[in-house]
């Protein structure tokens, strides 16, 4: 049981299709997603468009990689029934808060976001001048934010993202949550409480104001959040009012930081498609094992009755990943007396991984054998992300002043 408010207890995450799954991506994020979708209210997509930033010059990827994806996702265990599961550009909502977010947000924050200039300098060999790599962090932002998402699970490195998306819906909110008498409006919201709960929500609200009291602020909040005899509209001002803003349209997410993959490269980088080093979700048992008995190992190593190091071999951050204490231990210590060779080292390696993956490709097959039903799960997430994301705009296009009819 989470102790997260209501609004914290939806998370949103997404994966670019750029190619097939690794066991990086298995290890680094889809292990995760099973087990928040057994906690949270998750919103899992294919973020599609996001692959146009930098493949939109080759684009034929993308489609067979899609279909891939989601299989690769209900193979290793992401379940419809708990999570749902669509893809970006089958819901339009997020174009058109992406249009509607870029018109307050100034271009300096978009420059500053690392990864910006990180990724132009790692990939010099594509033309990446364009506004979609620029703008693509506040796609990510009118994501989040028109599911109303209050947990992102993301790594250290992805947060700067977050706190984009945050200051984005600070401003929104600041810019169009201040509707005429908002004050009065939120008093007589109050009143709606009910006696006991109305004076509780003031003085939580004074203790914060006035002397910055985190913890009455957290206390205000998950007060709203259980007042099932007010509307809506009247608990978002009164969470607006709780800060001194103006009534809340976009919440601000929070970060969940995820557990770092240890997931290691065939050479001892991170895996990544890239740097060419990766084991596919999808890679024959045969090519598997070649992969993993031809990988490098210490150089030390030279002849087999040399002594090695694990720490300078590849092979062992896979038996960080994959290995009992004991047969750690025993790879340990062979390796440093010479007592084993290192395909020898390598073979629990092997084993672990073909297992791993048995009942992961078994589940591919089956489900690439019934394209109707992955499609119509599909479909009905679609539907599912479509209805959510309509509400959001309703009230984005209300507080802009957009709607005309």
């Amino acid at each position: 049981m989470n102790t997260f408010p209501t609004q914290h207890a939806r998370v949103l995450s997404g994966m670019r299709p750029t190619g097939r799954l690794h066991l990086g991506h298995y290890h680094g994020v889809l292990k995760n997603w099973i087990e928040l979708q057994h906690q949270y209210e998750c919103f899992f997509f294919v973020a599609d468009w996001h692959a146009l930033t930098t493949h939109y010059e080759d684009p034929d990827i993308i489609p067979d990689s899609v279909w891939e994806m989601v299989i690769d996702w209900l193979a290793v265990g992401i379940n419809p029934g708990e999570a749902k599961l669509f893809i970006q550009s089958q819901v339009p909502a997020h174009a058109e808060l992406h249009l509607l977010l870029s018109m307050i947000t100034p271009l300096g924050w978009l420059e500053r976001v690392p990864s910006y200039k990180d990724q132009q300098e790692k990939l010099k060999d594509r033309d990446l001048a364009t506004y979609g790599f620029l703008g693509y962090p506040l796609l990510q932002a009118a994501d989040i934010l028109i599911y109303k998402a209050g947990l992102v699970p993301v790594g250290e490195d992805q947060v700067a993202h977050v706190e984009l998306t945050r200051e984005v819906a600070r401003r929104f909110n600041h810019i169009y949550g201040r509707e005429p008498g908002f004050e009065q409006k939120a008093e007589q919201a109050r009143k709606k409480m009910g006696k006991k709960s109305a004076k509780l929500y003031s003085q939580y609200h004074k203790a914060y104001t006035e002397q910055g009291d985190q913890a009455a602020l957290e206390a205000a909040r998950a007060l709203l959040e259980n007042q099932h005899n007010i509307a809506v509209n009247d608990r978002e001002r009164l969470f607006g009012f709780l800060e001194g803003g103006g009534r809340m349209i976009l919440p601000e997410p929070q970060p969940l930081l995820t557990r770092a993959s240890k997931m290691p490269g065939l050479d001892g980088q991170k895996m990544s498609k890239s740097y060419g080093n990766v084991i596919s979700l999808r890679d024959e048992p045969a090519a598997i094992e070649k992969a993993l008995k031809t990988m490098p190992t210490d150089t030390n190593r030279i002849r087999r009755t040399d002594p090695g190091d694990p720490a300078r071999c590849p092979v062992w951050q896979f038996h960080e990943v994959y290995s009992e204490e004991s047969v750690k231990t025993w790879a340990d210590e062979g390796c440093r007396s010479a007592a084993i060779g290192c395909l020898e080292c390598k073979q629990p390696v092997i084993d672990a991984v073909l297992a791993e993956l048995k009942p992961i490709q078994q589940q591919v097959r089956e489900l690439e054998q019934q394209p109707k039903l992955v499609r119509t799960i599909i479909a009905e997430g679609n539907e599912l992300a479509r209805d959510v994301a309509q509400q959001t705009m309703e009230e984005v296009r209300r507080a802009m002043s957009l709607e005309l009819f």
